[in-house]
């Protein structure tokens, strides 16, 4: 916030003015002054809080100043509220606070009760218990109260420190003062932070964990006996919330509570802004979504270092050493998140990737999982490391170190390999053909013959380990009856790697559907294509057409279909292929027809053969002129 404005209300003569000017000039003024000060403007200071510029309004109660004191403390982030005797006292509750409200202002108040110099032996805990806590108590508005003298210059500096902080600070998002608790919003944040602070996740914060938690919200170490009085106060009003393993949760918020209650609510959101939460409580936009932006051709992919956390918080939440994180320990994981990714939700986490016997995702499943959410969708990837307590190496440095781009692939036909280790395969074929069933097995499950047709898309994700041991990260996906919509959109296509068309070699009317998609959808020849024949473990029946699979190849220049059977335990060479021919993608082009389908050349060579040509012509040409002029 840039700026501070308090409108400093009251009736007349409690002194309003004279505490503005003790603040200005430093010293109380004993001649007489104006009765209504011009605006005032403090510069920001380094005592200020946020180094905001103070901007105090003086007005006056009298009745024909009414309109210009309502337009004021309309404009106001803060009011300070100034009384001095039994009259003015009353009229805070009977007149002033009621009179805030119908004006429909909802800004915090500062109590001040002024010229404590005339109040003789009365001290300022019996002020406050019988004046000022009644009033807090019916009107939650009051931010915080104070006794000042202006003669005195008694609290002067510290009654305006309470505006700024009132605004700069505010007490009423952390703390219900009628239910004397703080509000579910900043336990939910206070304890989300606990979770990010407990490394080890054993449910406590030991005293190594208090220290470096110390070092990242306040900059400087933390005293043994500071240390242990923070213990002790925890201690009073809950003995088991420590222990020797360290402070647990509840005692963790206990102690926030306690700073919010005794006034030192800067400290808790000292460590609420540490951990990127806004004064509504909730992260800050710019940490859950940094810029980061996907050029057309390129794909998004978890770095060394996205990955390794991803494995260190696998290890670190799988709590029995199985292997696999159950729903206890997902759930434990997810904790600091709003739950589980949508787009998870939507693909039937985790079905959509590896699983051990027991139905608990794996690390390797873990990982394909992540990487096809940075594929698909690198904002979501981003806003869960935020969740998640992603810390990058260099502290300047945001989550997106986390993810990188991959080299542009515009040009596929060129015969290179595709610098990306995240590939995605759309499977395209007819009802019935098996695709579903290739998709099972691409995930290691047990073969089922019921047929169970596909409504919605439908993804598998698991990493392919390539001939000469590099490892890539493979998405096959099923479009279900979406298939026409997909393939009309070329968004969608575009970030397609490569289409398996897949048909029932057992079933006659099967590859009709493979040449009317590509009949109807003629720009499909842009994309790197594989053909397969599924359920070659059943007889082998002719395909109802002009033309059968083997030969339709033949004539576009390509590799015969591929026979496999999700039966066979040879399926996983299947997966390899299709990430090879991803990977190269030249050679999965339909070729020309001169060429044919094992050593024709492909446009990419025919442009540099015919370049090659024109070049030598032209040198020859430009030798006989030589010659002839000889």
């Amino acid at each position: 916030m840039a700026t501070v404005r308090i409108c400093v209300c009251g009736d007349e003569a409690v002194g309003k003015s004279s505490i503005i000017t003790s603040l200005v000039k430093d010293t109380f003024i004993s001649t007489k002054i104006q009765p209504v000060l011009p605006q005032v403007t403090l510069p920001p200071s380094i005592g200020t809080p946020e180094n905001v510029t103070t901007t105090i309004v003086d007005t006056s109660a009298l009745p024909q100043e009414r309109v210009n004191l309502n337009k004021e403390i309309r404009k106001s982030n803060v009011i300070l509220l100034v009384y001095s005797d039994h009259y003015s006292y009353e009229r805070v509750a009977l007149f002033w606070l009621p009179h805030f409200r119908s004006l429909g202002v909802n800004v915090p108040v500062v109590l001040c009760a002024n010229k404590s110099d005339l109040s003789g032996n009365v001290n300022t805990d019996q002020v406050v218990e019988e004046e000022m806590l009644p009033v807090m108590a019916e009107f939650k508005e009051i931010d915080s109260c104070i006794r000042t003298s202006a003669k005195e210059h008694h609290n002067i500096n510290e009654v305006f420190f309470l505006c700024q902080k009132a605004v700069t600070d505010p007490i009423a998002p952390l703390f219900d003062s009628k239910e004397s608790n703080l509000k579910p919003a900043c336990v939910s944040a206070l304890q989300r932070i606990f979770y990010l602070c407990d490394r080890d996740q054993d449910g406590y914060l030991s005293d190594k964990e208090i220290h470096d938690f110390q070092i990242k919200c306040f900059g400087k170490p933390l005293s043994d006996d500071d240390l242990n009085n923070i213990k002790q106060a925890i201690q009073k009003y809950a003995p088991d919330s420590v222990s020797e393993h360290g402070i647990d949760q509840d005692g963790f918020v206990l102690l926030n509570k306690i700073f919010a209650e005794k006034g030192r609510h800067e400290t808790v959101w000292i460590i609420l802004r540490t951990f990127y939460y806004t004064d509504s409580l909730s992260l800050r936009d710019s940490f859950l979504h940094p810029k980061f932006d996907v050029p057309p051709y390129t794909s998004a992919e978890l770095s060394p270092v996205g990955y390794r956390f991803f494995v260190d918080l696998f290890l670190l939440f799988d709590k029995d050493n199985d292997g696999g994180l159950n729903s206890s320990e997902l759930s434990a994981l997810f904790a600091p998140t709003p739950g589980l990714p949508h787009s998870w939700v939507d693909s039937a986490f985790p079905s959509s990737t590896v699983r051990n016997e027991a139905g608990h995702i794996t690390l390797q499943g873990w990982l394909a999982q992540w990487s096809m959410t940075t594929f698909f969708s690198p904002a979501t990837t981003l806003a869960y490391l935020a969740y998640l307590g992603f810390n990058p190496p260099d502290p300047r440095a945001s989550t997106t170190t986390a993810i990188h781009l991959t080299k542009s692939r515009k040009r596929r036909k060129r015969p290179t390999r595709v610098e990306r280790n995240v590939l995605l395969a759309y499977i395209l074929g007819s009802s019935g053909a098996g695709k579903s069933s290739l998709l099972d097995a691409f995930l290691s499950r047990p073969f089922s013959p019921t047929y169970h047709p596909t409504i919605k898309p439908r993804t598998a994700v698991n990493s392919v380990e390539l001939p000469g041991g590099k490892q890539c990260t493979l998405i096959l996906e099923e479009l279900g009856e979406l298939e026409p919509a997909i393939l009309e959109n070329q968004a969608k296509l575009a970030a397609c790697d490569i289409l398996v068309y897949a048909y029932d070699s057992s079933d006659p009317d099967s590859f009709a559907h493979i040449s009317a998609l590509r009949t109807q959808y003629g720009h499909l020849d842009e994309l790197p294509a594989l053909y397969v024949a599924l359920k070659a473990d059943r007889d082998k029946t002719m395909q109802r057409g002009e033309v059968q699979p083997e030969d339709y190849t033949a004539g576009l220049g390509m590799n015969k279909p591929l026979h496999v059977s999700v039966t066979w335990a040879s399926i996983s060479e299947l997966f390899v292929r299709i990430a090879e021919a991803a990977m190269w993608p030249a050679t999965a082009f339909p070729k020309s027809e001169e060429g044919g389908a094992d050593g024709g050349l492909d446009r990419m060579s025919l442009y540099m053969a015919l370049g090659a040509t024109v070049c030598a012509g032209t040198a020859f040409l430009a030798i006989w002129r030589r010659v002839g002029k000889d």
